[in-house]
């Protein structure tokens, strides 16, 4: 499958023209389930731009009865994007010594967004799955943030090789958040967008609705 990744130039070419559109917190919506694996103290992790929130709630209202959308992570403050790809970076590097810095770029973005253009940091991305009328996630194929070496490349969207189960689970989700105007990253079927800089290559538009935004409370976390 071809997939643009967010190491690709022509992502970090696109303008943006964030209109300062603020964060909303995801608890405040009332109606969306928020899972706390990826929990800080100041809740940054809950916050969306109030346009992604909005999609969000018209998402939820397509699903299926019985079926609800679970927030993992909204917002990520920048230093903590940074240190996200490092990290990964840094493992990639030490399995793969003989891969060159253009290579080891375009395959940690597969799974962590280079800093510059990170969409979780514009707050224009969410990761997401969907649960039960108990609760209970839905078999998706894989974790949420499962690594393309952790999944054997599961991960991906539109893997081959997934149970029914899970890929009519993706699917479900898949239309609901089409739908509702986002776009999803191929390389990770919980990760969503809207406004950002990716949505705007992929959806055609000339620029984006927002560029990294600001949390003044939000602290790096572990």
């Amino acid at each position: 499958m071809s997939i643009v990744l967010m190491s690709d130039p022509r992502v970090t070419a696109i303008p943006v023209a964030d209109d300062g559109e603020p964060l909303a917190d995801v608890r405040a919506a009332g109606e969306l389930l928020l899972d706390d694996r990826r929990s800080d103290p100041a809740y940054a992790f809950a916050r969306l731009r109030a346009g992604v929130l909005d999609r969000l709630l018209h998402a939820q209202s397509l699903l299926p009865d019985g079926l609800r959308l679970l927030v993992v992570e909204g917002f990520r403050p920048p230093a903590l994007q940074r240190r996200y790809f490092e990290e990964y970076a840094a493992e990639l590097r030490a399995a793969n010594a003989g891969w060159t810095a253009e290579e080891l770029r375009a395959q940690a973005s597969r799974y962590v967004s280079p800093p510059e253009v990170a969409p979780h940091s514009a707050g224009a991305a969410v990761d997401l799955t969907l649960v039960d009328a108990d609760g209970t996630e839905l078999d998706m194929g894989t974790r949420v943030n499962a690594s393309p070496e952790e999944s054997a490349g599961a991960c991906y969207t539109l893997a081959d090789g997934l149970p029914h189960q899970a890929r009519l689970h993706r699917a479900t989700l898949s239309r609901a958040l089409t739908a509702a105007g986002l776009v999803n990253y191929g390389t990770e079927w919980w990760h969503w967008s809207f406004g950002d800089r990716y949505w705007a290559l992929m959806t055609g538009e000339p620029a984006a609705l927002y560029g990294p935004a600001a949390f003044p409370h939000a602290a790096d976390r572990s």
